[in-house]
């Protein structure tokens, strides 16, 4: 995995679940709090989606095959999709129930100092977890917004692992609430509507997961700022003439796929076009770097075809229409 899919953030969130989730499964043995349980499958359930952020990303160096020769970087996008699957079945789904179950039979938390003791120290942890996340979200955020960036990011895992972790720590306070409110009332319910909120708090978070990962998996074009640098490098003025229209792709979060039709010179030999395409191509390439998979369609420019809009069918019978002037009969020549 390359650097930008925050492998860092990744580990440190992966260590920090399972150190927390063995901590909180003890809590539970010990105190019998359901929010404890929930937490700890909550934890147990994170521990495993970083281990699947991890594998997607291993899996996506694979080389490109035969079979699939754009190669397997949308493995990451696939992998970070199971992770959101993860999250709603066994950690939202089982915390709705546990504190539906709990809220349904009360009981009283025993030996309370387990459970507080344990949260303080999950929140420590989860705290250090999301700064890191964090840190290493900021230089590829730029003057973003969080929202933007969750939104727009190309590479799944840090938006995953920041929303988990963001989660966690509300979770946590949940968690903590929940066990409070039942020890200080003598209330068992209360732990059960606690355990309720982490779960109704994972399922949202899922569905939000679900949603951008699904986004990425249809294909997603590149960023605003990537199609400028393409469109400014595409144009020489000299050799290619006009963009005449585009299409870009992710195959990948570090790979781009460029499909264009670059207006040329009518008067251009074969020669000269093929040196056009390559130099377009290798201004591309200087201009974003992740453009690895590039197509230009070499044409003649026509206001005519242009009018018609970006319909290659259509433009491409505009551009026949030229060159190619039907008979009285109907007939091409």
């Amino acid at each position: 995995m390359s650097a930008s899919g925050g492998t860092k953030a990744i580990v440190a969130a992966l260590a920090a679940n399972l150190a927390i989730a063995v901590a909180k499964f003890v809590a539970f043995l010990f105190s019998g709090s359901s929010s404890m349980l929930a937490e700890s499958v909550h934890s147990l359930a994170d521990s495993g989606n970083q281990g699947l952020l991890l594998l997607g990303g291993k899996k996506a160096q694979r080389e490109a095959t035969p079979q699939h020769p754009f190669g397997y970087g949308r493995e990451r996008y696939i992998y970070a999709f199971l992770v959101s699957i993860v999250l709603f079945s066994v950690g939202g789904m089982f915390a709705v129930y546990e504190g539906y179950t709990k809220i349904k039979e009360p009981h009283e938390i025993e030996a309370w100092y387990w459970p507080v003791g344990v949260l303080v120290f999950a929140i420590i942890a989860e705290s250090f977890s999301f700064r890191t996340a964090i840190k290493e979200s900021n230089p590829l955020r730029g003057d973003q917004s969080w929202k933007e960036f969750v939104r727009r990011a190309k590479a799944p895992e840090l938006p995953v692992v920041l929303l988990e972790d963001l989660g966690a720590l509300v979770g946590l306070v949940l968690a903590l609430g929940g066990v409070g409110l039942a020890l200080l009332t003598g209330n068992g319910v209360w732990d059960g509507i606690g355990t309720l909120c982490i779960g109704i708090l994972l399922i949202v978070i899922a569905i939000v997961l679900a949603a951008e990962t699904k986004s990425l998996l249809l294909g997603e074009a590149a960023g605003i700022d990537e199609v400028r640098k393409i469109e400014a490098a595409v144009v020489d003025g000299d050799t290619v003439t006009r963009l005449i229209h585009m299409r870009t792709l992710h195959l990948g979060p570090e790979e781009l796929l460029v499909a264009a039709k670059i207006a040329v010179r009518h008067d251009d030999s074969a020669t000269e076009v093929a040196n056009a395409i390559n130099a377009a191509e290798d201004r591309i390439r200087t201009a974003v770097p992740i453009a690895r998979v590039i197509y230009l369609e070499p044409d003649i420019y026509s206001e005519k075809a242009a009018s018609a809009g970006e319909n290659p069918a259509k433009a491409r019978t505009e551009t026949l229409d030229k060159t190619n002037p039907e008979t009285p009969d109907g007939t091409a020549h």
